[in-house]
């Protein structure tokens, strides 16, 4: 009987962890999601791809942040083929070539927020976090006259006070499922090969607008994409209507859904 009893309370013991596991997930509100993690009260997820169904929709992504030999050759090729991108550009760099922001605005492609001095953005205080976000923002506005609504951390980087302070200046937090890792100067096969393999409904593209290899690798990338029934549509287009919610995965989805997931 004693052995029993023991065996009773282990059992106990296991379902009540098991049901803290299943706990963690506790959606925030607005776009981000707030799940226990490693002692901290939250921790706030952005969005890393969308829940498009099996419709074939997907991003491609720039960021900007080195030269602007490449302006020129990347709107030819997204005009040649009829694509839309969303470019994420340094305040510093606008400032600095505000005549390839404008070129790149005036083709259709969206202009949005990678702060204003590219810094370790998770580093920073809510003050300065802001004052990198106004300050690009602010930049970007006078050379298109469109505010971004998007922001994206200097290498990818973020934590629950660049989510929060982003979100709180009306953008979302955007990364990428998909990294080309172009700036590494992979070779164009090897860049090819890489993206369309891990494209899926929903996916958001990561390039860069100075890698050596991405001209010759985005033709062929969008050809091969294009072929399989995708649609390139900008960032924007491809985030779903409010309400939604980002799962645990960083998923944007649809509220109702997160709702029928609890």
């Amino acid at each position: 009987m004693k052995i029993m009893l023991v065996t009773k309370r282990l059992l106990a013991v296991y379902i009540l962890i098991l049901l803290s596991a299943v706990g963690l997930l506790i959606l925030g509100s607005g776009d981000s999601v707030s799940v226990f993690n490693d002692g901290e009260a939250e921790r706030l997820l952005p969005i890393y791809n969308v829940d498009r169904g099996e419709e074939k929709v997907c991003s491609l992504t720039f960021d900007a942040a080195w030269d602007d030999a490449d302006t020129d050759r990347l709107i030819e090729i997204l005009d040649r083929y009829k694509v839309k991108a969303t470019f994420f550009m340094v305040g510093s760099w606008v400032e600095k070539y505000p005549e390839s922001v404008k070129k790149f605005a005036d083709h259709g492609h969206e202009i949005m927020n990678h702060s204003d001095t590219h810094p370790h953005i998770n580093q920073l205080s809510e003050e300065k976090v802001k004052e990198e976000i106004v300050g690009c923002a602010d930049k970007i506005e006078a050379v298109t006259g469109k505010r971004p609504t998007l922001f994206r951390g200097p290498y990818g980087e973020y934590n629950n006070t660049v989510i929060q302070a982003a979100e709180s200046l009306g953008h979302r937090v955007l990364q990428w499922d998909v990294d080309s890792l172009d700036w590494k100067d992979l070779a164009t096969e090897d860049i090819v090969t890489r993206v369309t393999k891990r494209v899926k409904p929903g996916s958001i593209m990561l390039f860069h607008n100075g890698a050596k290899n991405t001209p010759a690798a985005l033709p062929q990338i969008i050809e091969k994409l294009q072929a399989e029934g995708y649609q390139f549509v900008p960032a924007t287009e491809l985030l779903l209507p409010e309400p939604t919610k980002i799962n645990h995965l960083g998923t944007q989805i649809a509220a109702t859904e997160a709702a029928e997931e609890q």
